[in-house]
């Protein structure tokens, strides 16, 4: 297996609720809700950089297409990490996304290793780090 992700899929409680979200509070690029002529197939994609996609699907819809039990989410399970170009960068986009509805858990501030971050929670609880690190300068 090559080490490459090309859709990172968030189960949501509410899909038009989390369309509404990336599309209208962060300015994603979606073509909308699509699929729902089947069953468990209502689908939100969103076009990412390096043709990364983020797609939203029902917890439910993708629990029923996984063959996975249905359980209890953790915010605390993994992070979504945007990588801005400085710390003012990342001030403006935890604005933005405050604005949006996130909930913010940790304002942005200096970190122990030398950059700058902090975290929103979307509006179904999935994780976001918003980074400035100056090590990847240039990258």
């Amino acid at each position: 297996m090559k080490p490459r992700i090309t859709v990172i899929t968030l189960g949501v409680d509410d899909l038009a609720r989390a369309v509404t979200f990336y599309r209208d509070g962060l300015g994603f690029t979606t073509e909308g809700i699509i699929g729902t002529e089947f069953e468990h197939g209502a689908v939100a994609f969103f076009d990412l950089e390096s043709g990364l996609k983020l797609a939203l699907w029902h917890r439910r819809d993708l629990a029923h297409e996984a063959k996975v039990p249905m359980s209890v989410s953790s915010p605390g399970e993994f992070t979504l990490g945007h990588n801005v170009s400085s710390k003012d960068e990342v001030d403006q986009v935890m604005e933005e996304a405050e604005r949006a509805g996130a909930v913010i858990s940790d304002r942005a501030h200096e970190a122990f290793w030398g950059g700058y971050s902090g975290h929103f929670q979307d509006p179904d609880g999935h994780l976001w780090e918003v980074v400035y690190n100056p090590a990847w300068e240039g990258e």
